[in-house]
């Protein structure tokens, strides 16, 4: 099952081999997409928080936030989306990912 982005919504299991073509070292690789997964997390924790402030209506007696519709459907949509892990995992696989290793950058000057 794949979203608009190829990415698959569910877990998928890999040779992994393939994560050590890109560098030449699965670790690296890993953290590489670790990264990733985590720059992923943060832009859509902002975007949701984002949408979510125009629903923050408070009622003073109770300090409750009320729900509607629309605050509904925007966390379902995000519930449904890719985890950041496996959207890191399909970039890393397709070159989407820029990266360097600065310690490799230095030996070769």
């Amino acid at each position: 099952m794949a979203n608009k982005k190829g990415t698959s919504s569910t877990t998928v299991t890999r040779n992994i081999i393939d994560f050590s073509e890109h560098t030449g070292n699965v670790y690296e690789s890993v953290l590489i997409m670790g990264k990733r997964a985590n720059q992923i997390s943060v832009n859509v924790k902002n975007e949701l928080q984002e949408k979510l402030k125009e629903f923050g209506i408070k009622n003073d007696t109770l300090d409750e936030e009320f729900e509607n519709r629309e605050q509904i459907e925007i966390s379902r949509h995000y519930e449904k989306m890719p985890k950041p892990s496996l959207v890191a995992e399909q970039e890393f696989l397709d070159d989407k990912i820029y990266f360097r290793n600065p310690v490799a950058d230095k030996d070769k000057f």
